[in-house]
């Protein structure tokens, strides 16, 4: 089982705060996951999560890259903080 998190605007603009996904049998990464929630939600969903600052993390560590997801983790999406 894969834990999908969505946080601050990025909730807010999905009107989704997370999702449980069942694990493939295949191996899966990060970009493929993310297109596979772009394919089944629509184009919202592409032109939100495929944003150039879009903030992704794995088990609670920010990736900048793609990396390869495992049984049981937890991805996060949110969008870059900002502070006055």
């Amino acid at each position: 089982m894969l834990k999908v998190l969505f946080f601050a605007r990025t909730r807010e603009e999905l009107a989704c705060s997370g999702l449980e996904l069942h694990w493939p049998d295949t191996g899966l990464d990060l970009y493929t996951l993310q297109e596979q929630l772009c394919a089944e939600h629509g184009q919202s969903w592409r032109d939100i999560l495929t944003q150039d600052n879009m903030i992704r993390a794995v088990n609670q560590k920010v990736v900048n890259d793609n990396c390869q997801l495992n049984d049981g983790d937890e991805i996060a999406f949110f969008p870059p903080v900002t502070g006055g």
